[in-house]
């Protein structure tokens, strides 16, 4: 880092013990005892611009108090609408990379969200944001003896189709919450099993990222196996990249071969009986918590976001009207004024 980076920070810390006590509190919270660190993430947020940044971070920590964030984990979805959740919002943590980073693995293309109200599956999209930050990578820091902050993700676009745009809202809200609030928290994206709808928009859309955000992202070919093993062992491989050969059946027949997915995976296992008992303890020293009784905010997109939203819809409507206009064309051709639909 250099000088005038180190300068940014010095002054975003002065900027910063001025704030009221309620603020300074979430934002301990939030920082785990690392207050440069995050006090970097939002100045590369912002391109270390202090003024940008710290208005980024007061923002920050407003919707933090004002959506009463530090409790989210101490709020459990009831289990069986949690088990549907799971289901729809393909998310879990397959492991760890080889330099100690969580390994979260998505299932973009998978993902229905129509077992719930949007507002659960934003709850549950915090919860495990609050859970990586609070306890996941603290306990890496501690067992590397240095400080983790970030993660890699593997996104997985298998069954990625047209019918996704009609999730683009609760994606794009998704999208704006971490974004604002949850900066540079992702070290690398590795992109897999991508369809031509997916090469497509990326085409389009990739121009429109900052230069920062595009060399975060790895589109890999197929499954994303070989690379991916460059970074991160064979156990920690989410289960969609680890093909079917004669050495991944030897781990299949050994169990070693889970669904991160899943509710009965390990780490939603452990993340949802933290929630629980964090609920219970917060319920021994003030009144009850009503289950599920979580509501937020949903901050104002950047205008940034808002055109690549924007242009990932209007890209999404002009493959699926060429594609609509194919499958005409190959149902039936007119002749002479007579419709042929012999072929």
């Amino acid at each position: 880092m250099g000088a005038g980076n180190q300068e940014a920070v010095k002054q975003l810390q002065s900027l910063m013990e001025n704030v009221d006590e309620q603020l300074k509190n979430t934002f301990q919270n939030m920082h785990q005892d690392y207050p440069a660190e995050s006090l970097i993430r939002f100045l590369k947020a912002r391109d270390w611009n202090v003024a940008k940044a710290h208005k980024m971070l007061i923002d920050c920590l407003n919707w933090r108090v004002e959506n009463e964030i530090d409790k989210v984990l101490t709020k459990p979805i009831p289990a069986d609408l949690y088990r549907a959740i799971r289901d729809s919002q393909l998310i879990g943590m397959s492991g760890y990379s080889k330099e100690g980073l969580p390994v979260i693995a998505v299932g973009v293309g998978l993902s229905t969200y129509d077992k719930a109200s949007d507002k659960y599956y934003i709850q549950s999209h915090i919860q495990i944001n609050e859970y990586r930050d609070r306890v996941i990578l603290p306990t890496a820091t501690r067992k590397h003896e240095r400080y983790i902050g970030t993660c890699v993700k593997v996104l997985d676009m298998t069954g990625l189709k047209f019918s996704a745009l009609s999730q683009l809202r609760l994606l794009t809200a998704i999208s704006t919450i971490d974004d604002l609030n949850y900066p540079e928290k992702t070290d690398t994206y590795y992109i897999v099993n991508a369809p031509y709808v997916f090469s497509a928009c990326w085409k389009v859309v990739k121009p429109l990222l900052q230069e920062r955000t595009r060399r975060k992202i790895q589109v890999l070919q197929g499954c994303g196996k070989e690379e991916l093993l460059k970074v991160m062992d064979y156990a920690s491989l989410p289960h969609f990249c680890r093909k079917e050969d004669s050495k991944s059946s030897k781990h299949n027949a050994s169990g070693n071969t889970e669904n991160c997915f899943s509710f009965n995976h390990v780490f939603h296992q452990q993340l949802y009986n933290h929630i629980k008992h964090q609920a219970i303890i917060m319920e021994s020293i003030s009144p009850p918590i009503r289950q599920g009784s979580f509501y937020v905010d949903i901050p104002e997109p950047d205008p940034d976001d808002a055109k690549i939203a924007k242009t990932i819809e209007t890209e999404f409507h002009k493959l699926e009207n060429q594609k609509n206009g194919f499958t005409n064309s190959r149902n039936g051709v007119t002749v002479n004024g007579h419709r042929n639909t012999s072929y």
